[in-house]
């Protein structure tokens, strides 16, 4: 899935055009692309329609999810009336649409707030194609998007991009116009889509309605605000993603049906919220219909290969987690655990089985450990790994049994780049991989350095384990070869407006068969 197989000058690109014309054909004799005159009588709708742009995600070798949504008056519940629509949908191997491979037609419901998700197959492994949509005489934006290699594939390349936590109010989604100019084939998000707080007065952008939100309805309304994000959208249809959730997309510092605030959120209350926020989640995300909710609970821990150079497995650190322990010996508590036994089982089950060369993991919050206690003894951030040491412990020593693991992880706003120790109560204890923890894109906003260096720095000695801190915004840019997997830090200049330079901050490597992450 290296970056560049777009170029239509290559042998493989006319390969893939020979081959498309074929498919074009057999599709288009059961399916045709409706001109836009092919309006149903009665059936006008508003201007507008896709104003929330168009995405991609979770590639196979032989398909992708397309999604877009219908929301003309998109921060008012959407704007669509209460019926189906029929949504036309188009893949193509040219920008220009000149011959198609798929086409066909999809209902946008209003139960699902008049969402599309096209689950396309048939498609040809490690291809760019380009994809569009059209319902009432409307089309859309035209997106871009990439299938996974060919699974028993050696060699080749991967660029993935890391990104987490967009708060709309603490700034602009800037990082993302340099995604948008580094190319990755894929983009992994690792939580805090949206935030749930309540409008502010003093922010960068002001989060519409006028609190937090509970119901469907404000869940969409809130969704729809930071879809509305043009360096977002661009990001979006350029690229597919794979995407999971961490907190703010129902509340803060959630765990499993337990809210921050148990007093003043009944547990029937709590469970309707996360219905209505698991509802909206699915609805603005590229997903499978195996993500669709059931009431309460989502699916939304699964595994992508991407051929044998890597395998990508998402965890879901939320759901079945239990409730955040306050102590020490909370922490350390055997009973406690972060994934639940059936999820714990399926990583166990996929890392073990892996043939890939690299092994990585999706994680929304930090691994390794942080100790924020300078000198003796310990302090830790109850809220990540560190609050239940027993599982963490007993992952870290599967680690080191697998091939290459590389943990990606998000939620601390902060880049922490560490190795991962089978035992971090013992400074001599053997490395077991790498951990990744990638900044914010837009949350703490534009933070003091020197402050920051002059808190963090002197917990080193007590943390040796970190290989790089720092608190600009951005995101990190992931190229991943057999050999090595080369890592960019990307860093942006401000997120207080709506533009912003970039810069590579710092470069890592992880190389094959040598455990950890080193700066180069």
């Amino acid at each position: 899935m290296a970056a560049g197989t777009d170029r239509a000058a290559s042998p493989e690109r006319r390969r893939l055009l020979t081959a498309s014309a074929a498919l074009a054909g057999a599709a288009a004799s059961a399916q045709l692309w409706l001109p836009a005159t092919a309006r149903a009588a009665g059936n006008a709708l508003p201007d507008g329609l896709f104003s929330l742009g168009v995405a991609s995600g979770d590639p196979l070798p032989d398909g992708v999810v397309l999604w877009t949504r219908l929301a003309p008056d998109p921060l008012n519940g959407g704007g669509m009336p209460q019926q189906a629509v029929e949504v036309q949908w188009e893949i193509s191997p040219d920008a220009r649409f000149a011959s198609s491979v798929r086409r066909g037609t999809a209902q946008a419901r209003p139960e699902y707030g008049h969402s599309v998700h096209v689950d396309v197959r048939g498609l040809l492994p490690g291809r760019v194609y380009w994809y569009r949509f059209r319902a009432a005489g409307q089309l859309s934006r035209v997106g871009r998007t990439r299938t996974a290699p060919q699974p028993l594939r050696s060699g080749g390349s991967l660029r993935l991009a890391l990104a987490s936590c967009q708060n709309w109010q603490q700034g602009y989604f800037t990082p993302y116009a340099d995604m948008l100019a580094q190319d990755p084939d894929v983009v992994l998000f690792v939580g805090d889509y949206i935030y749930e707080s309540g409008p502010s007065a003093t922010a960068v952008r002001r989060h519409e309605g006028s609190g937090e939100p509970y119901t469907i309805t404000q869940y969409r309304n809130r969704y729809a605000q930071y879809r509305s994000d043009p360096d977002l959208q661009r990001m979006h249809a350029r690229a597919p993603w794979v995407v999971t959730f961490d907190d703010h997309e129902v509340d803060n510092d959630f765990a499993g049906e337990v809210p921050q605030d148990p007093d003043k959120q009944s547990h029937d209350a709590f469970t309707a919220r996360l219905t209505a926020a698991y509802q909206a989640y699915y609805e603005h995300m590229p997903v499978r219909a195996t993500a669709i909710p059931n009431g309460p609970h989502i699916r939304m821990y699964r595994s992508f290969r991407f051929g044998r150079l890597a395998r990508l497995n998402v965890l879901d650190t939320r759901q079945y987690r239990s409730d955040q322990a306050v102590s020490q010996d909370g922490a350390q508590d055997p009973a406690l655990t972060m994934l639940g036994a059936e999820q714990k089982r399926w990583l166990l089950d996929s890392l073990h089985g892996s043939d890939a060369r690299w092994n990585l993991v999706a994680s929304q919050i930090m691994m390794a450990e942080t100790d924020l206690l300078k000198g003796q003894g310990k302090l830790w951030y109850y809220d990540a790994w560190d609050g239940y040491q027993v599982e963490r412990n007993a992952l870290l020593g599967e680690l080191g049994r697998v091939r290459n693991p590389v943990v990606l992880s998000g939620d601390r706003h902060l880049t922490m780049i560490s190795d991962l120790k089978r035992d971090f109560a013992d400074p001599s204890s053997a490395v077991v991989g790498a951990e990744f923890v990638g900044t914010s894109i837009s949350s703490a906003g534009d933070q003091d350095q020197a402050a920051f260096h002059a808190q963090w720095d002197p917990l080193k000695a007590d943390n040796p384990h970190w290989k790089l801190i720092d608190a600009h915004r951005g995101y990190h840019l992931f190229d991943i070869r057999p050999a090595a997997v080369d890592v960019q830090v990307r860093v942006v200049n401000t997120v207080l407006k709506p533009k912003a330079t970039a810069r590579t901050l710092a470069k890592l490597r992880v190389t094959d068969g040598r455990r950890g992450v080193r700066q180069v």
